[in-house]
């Protein structure tokens, strides 16, 4: 059998489609492994030196794409988006395998890079804060619909409603049901929990925060707090895949829609793909150094000042969060401290 060029392999739960091309481009086999079977039936394979053994940005393929490379795989993956144009027919496991390949081919194709048990970790530190952080609005406003009913009336925010539900349930004059002051103080104490638990996940996030020096230096960017620095960190498995910070601004969704035919060039608005969660902390940082920049001299801020008074605060605010995304790149592969622009 000709030596293997390309190995494209689809993943799931139980059972994974491994296909195999050689330098030309050609098939030499789609078939369907155990899971169980996977990794001893790769590592015996005769592959070319200069191969690549490509996966679906998905779940487990971190895991996978770790084991791999501990055997001396070149490992890649890729955004599913990129693979879809290249599934032909209708789908399934051998056509999705084979697309995988196929895609990986491509001299200009974008790849995501394998992240590390350390990044997954803090990925994973991330995603329980937020879900705690939609607990915790929901259950304000489970409580404040209720209270409403009653004629209780409690502003919107947190402060709140930490702030008014106890003395609402203290005050003996109000006509609430017992039934619905237990109800309501059940809610209560559940929020003030799930708030106890954002407080402990924060703490993990600044610890992360004092032992990566990297995540540190990415702080030194104006509207970047300690969650946005350790998210970044977490999501950029290797910032070498971003041949400069354009494209990592555009991997954030910062950089605008085209809709371009004929030389005529119509840019729309910003394109929102990539990681929403690290792109909404970034422009929400952002919005703050936009609300102070009037109070400043510097030529950043005479920037900012003139995007507003052209484009409006949003847009600037949005064209900030590219800049700075940009910034962030370039803390993250060369590894200095962020240049104040006098």
């Amino acid at each position: 059998m000709k030596k293997i060029s390309t190995l494209g392999i689809d993943l799931a739960k139980n059972s994974f489609q491994v296909c195999a091309m050689d330098e030309k481009g050609k098939v030499l086999f789609n078939k369907k492994l155990k899971r169980d079977k996977f990794l001893s039936f790769t590592i015996n394979l005769e592959l070319s030196t200069n191969h690549i053994v490509a996966m679906e940005a998905c779940s487990s393929s971190n895991y996978w794409g770790r084991k791999l490379q501990s055997h001396g795989f070149l490992v890649k993956l890729i955004s599913p988006q990129f693979v879809k144009p290249y599934v032909k027919s209708n789908k399934n496991d051998a056509v999705d395998a084979e697309a995988i390949a196929e895609a990986s081919r491509r001299p200009t194709m974008r790849f995501v890079g394998v992240k590390s048990v350390y990044q997954q970790d803090i990925k994973a530190v991330h995603n329980v804060r937020a879900s705690l952080v939609k607990r915790k609005t929901a259950l304000s406003n489970e409580i404040r619909a209720m209270l409403f009913e009653y004629g209780q009336i409690i502003p919107k925010g947190i402060a709140y409603t930490q702030k008014q539900v106890p003395r609402i349930l203290e005050d003996a004059d109000n006509e609430l049901s017992t039934t619905l002051r237990d109800m309501v103080q059940e809610l209560y104490s559940e929020f003030l929990e799930v708030i106890k638990k954002i407080e402990k996940y924060n703490s993990k996030i600044d610890q992360i925060l004092q032992e990566n020096e990297r995540c540190q230096k990415i702080l030194q960017v104006p509207g970047v707090g300690p969650i946005t620095a350790t998210a970044i960190f977490a999501a950029v498995g290797d910032v070498h895949v971003f041949k400069n910070g354009r494209e990592f601004a555009a991997w954030l969704g910062l950089t605008p829609r085209q809709h371009s035919t004929g030389g005529k060039t119509t840019l729309l608005g910003i394109s929102k793909r990539g990681d929403k969660y690290i792109r909404k902390n970034l422009v929400h940082g952002c919005r703050s150094v936009v609300a102070w920049a009037d109070k400043k001299e510097d030529r950043k801020s005479k920037w900012i000042q003139k995007k507003v008074e052209t484009r409006g605060t949003n847009k600037a605010v949005v064209a900030l969060a590219n800049k700075q995304a940009r910034a962030i790149w370039a803390i993250m592969k060369t590894g200095e401290d962020y240049k104040v622009a006098a």
